[in-house]
């Protein structure tokens, strides 16, 4: 049942990327964090973002525009080297608070806290149009960097600030999924480099069934999206999943998951 779950969702959020506000790690994260400590389905999503934006780099890349992806590329990395680091140390954290509801012990951490706060803040910026529509001149290009990158690595959720960013930057509907796609690969690869610096966190040798299935699943999505790239947005699926992400980011915060 665990795989079946995670090979949908990884499939449906795969396919999404390629025409709604949704990225892979904002639906497949609060999954995975079902099944996972939270380190650990942050490290597992981001290997399978990663692997899947190679994948989708084949189907698209000609379309990338290299000036503005390694402007903003360059300072996503050091972004994503610092958030990294900080979810490493903030994982080996004591719990903040402790409770018992019939027989059972729950307890809030400082890292399952910061991360439910940010799936509520990042599911709400990708769905709601007011929050959604937010931009930010082209001259901004390196702070965005940095901050979508700093959060990339926290948390796996970058592509709505990256967005904010990058919709200004006067690229076509292809150029700005193709350079969206070359950057999060830059902040991918960063922040699992970190993540690395620890495999104990990972566990990867137990969780590789889990792994390949997802990774194939969303190899199958992301096909299927560059198909119907000229689909519109899902707005009913968009409000459906921040739905879900928020109930289980609060389950998250509040200790129950």
């Amino acid at each position: 049942m665990e795989l079946f779950v995670i090979a949908a969702v990884a499939l449906v959020a795969s396919l999404l990327t390629f025409f709604s506000g949704f990225g892979l790690g904002t639906i497949l994260t609060p999954v995975l964090v079902i099944f996972f400590p939270v380190e650990i389905a942050i490290a597992l999503t981001g290997i399978v973002h990663l692997l899947n934006n190679f994948f989708k780099i084949a189907l698209v890349g000609k379309n990338i525009n290299w000036r503005v992806g390694l402007r903003f590329g360059a300072m996503a990395v050091v972004g994503a080297f610092a958030g990294a680091k900080l979810l490493l140390y903030l994982s080996g954290d004591t719990s903040l608070y402790s409770y018992t509801i019939h027989d059972r012990t729950f307890s809030i951490t400082t890292v399952k806290l910061i991360i439910s706060i940010l799936m509520i803040v990042f599911a709400l910026f990708e769905s709601i149009p007011a929050l959604s529509k937010i931009q930010f001149s082209e001259n901004k290009l390196f702070a965005g960097g940095i901050i979508s990158g700093f959060f990339g690595g926290l948390s796996g959720n970058q592509g709505a600030l990256r967005s904010m960013f990058l919709i200004r930057c006067g690229l076509s509907k292809e150029g700005f999924i193709a350079t969206g796609i070359l950057i999060a690969c830059a902040v991918d690869l960063t922040r699992l480099s970190v993540y690395f610096s620890r495999l104990s966190i990972i566990n990867i040798q137990d969780n590789l069934v889990v792994l390949i299935t997802a990774i194939a699943s969303a190899f199958t999505g992301a096909y299927l999206g560059s198909k119907l790239i000229k689909k519109v947005t899902l707005n009913f699926v968009q409000l459906t999943v921040t739905v879900m992400i928020i109930l289980l980011a609060i389950g998250l915060g509040t200790g129950l998951i």
